[in-house]
């Protein structure tokens, strides 16, 4: 981006903060959904500072421009942003967020404006801790952006349409009783709801209004006896609106959810969620309308896969993982007839290869292909403006990661795989094989039903921790059903917080994706899907019910990049007996040289 332009967007921002007597302002990652994908209208804090990643969050003051973000952006936020006048503050235990700084440099009477469109419920009582104790006024009634963002992108207008019924177990009739079930378990006479997988998954219904996740703007109001979706109506189809009314669902304009809320009484109980609905959305209801803060009943119930919703995700993961051998063999056939290709190709190529599957939509995020020191980046894309090719020089060798996924109307897919580009070294290949390790210690672990899902991180990095090493990125994350791949609520990250809503269900989907990242020189990750399952032949019962996990991603693990004296024999079982699944279930999805590649990936060692 023009750093000039970042110049100008900033010096505008900062007159528009003397004329409105402001002495700071906030601006997020987010949007009236709290969603992780935004809508290019909300990409605010993305227009102001130039930096793309999805998380980071951007202060303004007369004097101090910082945009703070975690370890996963701090190469990637330094370089677009070196020339910008923004100063890169680093999130990182012991060190000051945000608030933090703005409660430590700011003085008593001071005012900090935040768009409270974006700004959820729970952030809104952080800052308002922190800053009742020096006096410091927020202000969340005001975008202050519409003063200087003249050229704004227009709101999403993709039309909703129905998800396949032929994927559905359950219909919205039935799903809408259940959040009811909650809702009155919970004593709420209405709840609200505006995270948009959270809807999806209740209407049955999809859209196209934020990339790589199949949701739609919207809010939805429930009560007793009514269900009122805000949507945009010209994005409904007459048979969308009957599918609705059929379900019990009334249409509303998007707009009018702050009045709808306003015709609440002070002898209602709202249910919402402090971290998925905005401030803003509130902005007219009155203020003796009584709360229950806690997580949406829904969120809950689709986290937990039904049996024949793992049975359509394992089609789905066929379908990827012979579209992924196929890529692979093209791939490595065109790099060793000399064609030079780049991280570009590499999303190029996947994209090419997924989309010719059935029920195939969209990439289920952007692609992360990496090579060498841009593997080092958890979260790096090459863009056509910033891209490595694949070169090495003569007896030299180098590491491509490739983090990819796929939306199909069966699933939602995520995997990532890393290739030896070269002559690979043994440096290369231990840190290869102790990543490994670390992703079979998890993959093979036993654990109690209903365990708080951050408490078995530690299992995973035992074999890094042991070698000294570490990631800085959590272990594994919750994946939706033809939804968002990252989805609540379990995490397997140590760092997280273990409220009884992160317990571990049986019918729940996560990644299983430790890494290791040399900064300047190479990344490593290594990416399966799991669903939690019963153990099936308990040796013990008077402890309790455990769970351990089936592996539902079929794709090789490059055996080329593994030193095997650092494996012990479980570890080469685990590895073989994988590799056996996953040629038993491509072996008739693929011929020829696919085929071919296929039988000689998955040898055992």
């Amino acid at each position: 981006m023009n750093k000039q332009a970042i110049h100008e967007r900033i010096a505008n921002l900062r007159s528009t903060l003397v004329a409105q007597d402001l002495t700071a302002i906030i601006v997020p990652s987010a949007d009236p959904h709290l969603s992780e994908y935004l809508p290019e209208y909300w990409q605010a804090r993305l227009w102001l500072s130039g930096f793309t990643g999805s998380v980071g969050t951007l202060v303004v003051t007369a004097d101090f421009a910082g945009l703070w973000t975690d370890s996963r952006y701090w190469v990637h936020a330094a370089e677009q942003l070196e020339g910008t006048g923004i100063t890169l503050e680093k999130l990182a235990p012991g060190q000051p967020n945000h608030i933090d700084w703005l409660a430590d440099h700011l003085q008593e009477g001071d005012s900090v404006a935040v768009d409270g469109n974006v700004l959820s419920i729970a952030e809104q009582d952080r800052l308002l801790n922190a800053f009742d104790a020096n006096d410091i006024t927020l202000i969340t009634e005001r975008d202050v952006l519409t003063e200087i963002w003249k050229d704004r992108p227009a709101l999403p207008a993709a039309k909703l349409y129905a998800h396949d019924e032929q994927f559905l177990a359950q219909s919205a009739t039935s799903k809408l009783a259940a959040v009811r079930e909650g809702m009155a378990e919970a004593g709420a006479t209405h709840h609200l709801l505006s995270s948009l997988d959270d809807i999806a998954w209740l209407t049955n219904l999809r859209g196209a209004d934020v990339d790589y996740n199949p949701v739609f703007l919207s809010h939805m109001l429930i009560d007793a006896d009514k269900a009122t979706l805000f949507v945009d109506t010209d994005k409904v189809s007459e048979d969308i609106a009957q599918s609705l009314k059929d379900s019990g669902i009334t249409l509303a304009d998007y707009s009018a959810v702050q009045e709808a809320l306003s015709a609440l009484t002070p002898d209602d109980l709202l249910l919402l969620d402090p971290s998925k609905v905005a401030v803003g959305t509130l902005s007219k209801m009155a203020d003796d309308v009584g709360f229950i803060e806690q997580m949406a009943p829904s969120t809950l119930l689709k986290s937990v896969k039904s049996d024949a919703d793992i049975d359509h995700v394992r089609e789905a993961m066929r379908q990827d993982g012979a579209a992924l051998a196929e890529f692979f063999e093209t791939f490595e056939q065109r790099l060793a007839n000399g064609e030079r290709l780049s991280e570009l190709d590499v999303d190029s190529m996947l994209i090419d290869v997924r989309s010719r599957q059935p029920h195939y939509v969209s990439p289920s995020f952007p692609t992360i292909a990496g090579f060498n020191e841009n593997g080092a980046l958890p979260h790096y894309r090459a863009t056509p403006e910033k891209f490595s090719y694949l070169d090495v020089a003569e007896g030299k060798g180098g590491l491509l990661l490739i983090d990819s996924g796929a939306q199909y109307q069966n699933g939602t897919t995520d995997i990532t795989r890393v290739v030896g580009i070269g002559q690979v070294t043994a440096e290369h290949k231990r840190d290869f094989t102790i990543v490994l390790k670390a992703h079979i210690a998890l993959a093979r672990a036993h654990f109690p039903d209903g365990i708080a899902s951050p408490l078995i991180d530690a299992i995973c990095r035992a074999p890094l921790w042991q070698a000294q090493m570490d990631y800085g990125h959590g272990t594994g994350h919750g994946v939706g059903y033809f939804l968002n791949v990252h989805e609540g609520p379990q995490v397997i990250a140590y760092s997280a917080s273990t409220p009884k809503e992160r317990a571990m269900k049986v019918g729940m989907i996560s990644s299983n994706e430790p890494g290791l990242y040399r900064e300047g020189k190479w990344g490593i990750r290594i990416e399966n899907l799991v669903v939690n399952t019963p153990v099936a032949k308990p040796t013990e019962t008077e402890f309790g019910d455990f769970l351990n996990f089936e592996t539902i991603t079929y794709c090789p693990i490059d055996t080329r990049l593994i030193e095997p004296s650092l494996l012990d024999q479980t570890e080469i079982d685990w590895l073989n007996n994988y590799h056996s699944q996953v040629f038993a279930e491509l072996k008739d999805r693929v011929e020829g040289a696919a085929l071919e590649w296929l039988t000689e990936r998955t040898k055992a060692i």
